[in-house]
């Protein structure tokens, strides 16, 4: 009895890694057909926010910290970005890198603050800091206070690819997602991430087995912290534009949405729920002020009706996490 349990494990781990390529190769596969049907500056966006949601999605889904403050990573990655391209002349990957580092920084900051919480006081403090980033940067001059930096140049990457053009652009832009896409996915597969999905699920177990919890979750925090400031800094580059839109907290709002309508704790959720909410912004934007109502009805929508998310609800039909 022992063999044969011990040999179907491997099998259902074998089929679980196989649909997971294979969800992996067709997301690639439609990634790079898609600029020969739909607006490639829109698709950028999309990645930039899919990435945004799966930094996120890291933290809370496989961590189970609720931040509504992250925003203030996106944001800021997006300033010190624009800030570094525009007034240091610094080269694209330059400037992305230091904005990068910049979020980082700050979730090392953040993290040591609000780590020692848990639960809705977590989530205030990191609302609480975001709203003091977000006023710091109305303020600060070099951030330009309301009209932000524009004009920010997109430079030649690496000195010989000019990201003027647009479709270089794109596969720059993709490349830097599917590496904090596949990064994502290697922590969440290390001991790393096992120890931190048990800390999710019962973080006093955890502590008797001898983890330091506390640690664990602070790394998580500036992981998360530090891909959400490189999907910020990617994003002032493409849209040649950081304001105060990248720190205010509805960013952060969305960024939830996006994750619980995906799914959360899923591996490919939070890039279905990036593109549905982009593309729900895009495309209904005619609306005005009524696509927040919209989304506010498709989002409870999705809550009674798919609990676990357009992706989550898709495993659990074919009983294979996605």
């Amino acid at each position: 009895m022992a063999t044969a349990q011990g040999t179907a494990l491997p099998r259902e781990l074998n089929a679980t890694l196989r649909h997971q390529y294979v969800a992996f190769a067709v997301m690639v596969v439609c990634c790079l057909v898609a600029p020969l049907f739909v607006y490639p500056i829109f698709l950028m966006n999309v990645l930039c926010f899919a990435l945004f949601a799966c930094a996120f999605n890291l933290l809370i889904g496989y961590g189970g910290l609720l931040s509504f403050g992250h925003a203030a990573f996106f944001g800021v990655a997006a300033y010190f970005a624009g800030y570094a391209a525009k007034s240091w002349s610094f080269t694209p990957e330059l400037a992305i890198a230091t904005g990068t580092l910049a979020a980082t920084l700050l979730g090392i900051a953040f993290g040591v603050v609000a780590i020692r919480r848990q639960g809705i006081y977590f989530a205030m403090i990191t609302l609480a800091l975001a709203q003091m980033i977000y006023f710091f940067c109305l303020q600060a001059k070099f951030t330009g206070g309301e009209d932000g930096i524009q004009a920010i140049p997109r430079g030649r990457l690496l000195g010989l690819l000019d990201l003027q053009d647009t479709m270089p652009l794109y596969f720059v832009v993709l490349a830097i997602f599917l590496s904090g896409f596949l990064l994502i996915y290697r922590i969440i597969h290390s001991p790393f991430g096992q120890v931190l999905m048990a800390i999710r699920e019962n973080e006093p177990r955890a502590i008797s087995l001898g983890y330091r919890t506390d640690h664990y979750k602070l790394i998580a925090f500036v992981l998360s912290a530090m891909l959400s400031g490189l999907a910020g800094a990617t994003k002032a580059i493409v849209f040649q534009l950081a304001t105060l839109t990248d720190v205010h907290w509805g960013t952060s709002g969305e960024v939830v949405l996006m994750t619980l309508l995906g799914g959360l704790g899923t591996i490919f959720g939070p890039v279905a729920g990036a593109a549905i909410i982009v593309s729900m912004e895009n495309y209904l934007s005619q609306l005005g002020a009524w696509v927040s109502v919209v989304q506010g009805v498709i989002f409870v929508v999705c809550v009674l009706a798919f609990r676990r998310g357009v992706v989550g609800e898709i495993a659990n039909a074919i009983k294979k996490p996605l």
